[in-house]
């Protein structure tokens, strides 16, 4: 990405779980369908294949009730995979995984990575017993500097996407900046979600600022009004109150203009379009890469 005057978002990818249904059905289609758009990266999602077997069969009725029979890549072969991708002219910087499979089958991930041209192993949330109280944070960043070091070992690099926990004062501080400050900058990158963060209550040009060059990705949405959490994020059922406010990005409230400048600035290096499950996505889709692409930045 260049940093001369009037530049633009030269690589927007897409988040796939935008999509599962369409990639369930159609596959590679689907892959084709993102490039004549003009999109240049995607980011997968797990279970895959060769994730921890605890992983896969907490999933099967989760992706029961959201109406989506697959994930991961779908049924292909890692290599299989990367043929579609180079067919496509797109890349995949990163996969979004589990817990269990980061801390017990990293060897696997860090292969098919590898093979699919991802550098970037992404933790999407954290369990709920790893997130309670300050004390619970600082497990989970000392575990996460261990995962880092297990991910650095095997060539790739470990990534923790937040949601909207842990942006709420727990006596008197951040549960969130106490993991930023207690990781490894050289083991542990950090994911973005602009959505999560805005209706945990957070800045997220404010913390792009405190921590320039952590957060290396970024979950690009939008949201039709300004809402928050009615509690503290923590709880699956009030990010599904949420889902009815996620707005196509460009038609929503964010500042996104500035948003995306100070991401830059701060050393994100990929940016990817997510709309959870979409019921539009032919509109999501194209809306959302028109918007971005029509960006400049000074």
């Amino acid at each position: 990405m260049t940093t001369n005057a009037n530049t633009h978002l030269e690589r927007i990818g897409l988040g796939l779980f935008t999509i599962p249904q369409l990639l369930d059905r159609d596959f590679a289609g689907t892959l084709a369908m993102l490039a004549g758009i003009g999109y240049k990266e995607v980011e997968f999602f797990g279970p895959y294949s060769f994730s921890a077997p605890e992983a896969k069969a907490g999933w099967a009725p989760i992706a029961k009730s959201l109406g989506m029979s697959g994930s991961g890549f779908y049924g292909l072969s890692a290599p299989e995979v990367k043929a579609v991708l180079d067919r496509n002219g797109l890349s995949a910087p990163s996969l979004h995984t589990d817990l269990t499979t980061l801390r017990t089958h990293m060897g696997a991930l860090a292969e098919a990575a590898h093979i699919v041209g991802a550098r970037y192993v992404v933790l999407p949330s954290l369990p709920p017993e790893h997130r309670h109280t300050l004390d619970d944070f600082k497990r989970s960043a000392d575990m996460f500097n261990e995962i880092g070091t297990t991910a650095v070992a095997a060539g790739v690099r470990f990534g923790y996407h937040n949601h909207g926990y842990g942006l709420a004062e727990v006596d008197g501080k951040i549960p969130l900046y106490t993991l930023l400050d207690r990781t490894d900058p050289k083991l542990v990158d950090l994911q973005m979600d602009l959505y999560w963060s805005i209706a945990g209550r957070a800045d997220p040009i404010a913390l792009m600022q405190a921590y320039p060059g952590r957060y290396r990705l970024l979950h690009i949405k939008d949201m039709t009004e300004h809402k928050r959490f009615a509690g503290d994020g923590g709880d699956p059922q009030q990010w599904i109150a949420m889902f009815p406010s996620v707005a196509d990005v460009g038609a929503g409230v964010f500042d996104l203009p500035g948003i995306l400048t100070q991401a830059r600035k701060s050393g994100v290096e990929h940016f990817l379009v997510e709309r959870d499950l979409t019921p539009t996505p032919a509109e999501t889709l194209s809306n959302s890469y028109r918007y971005l692409a029509g960006l400049s930045f000074a």
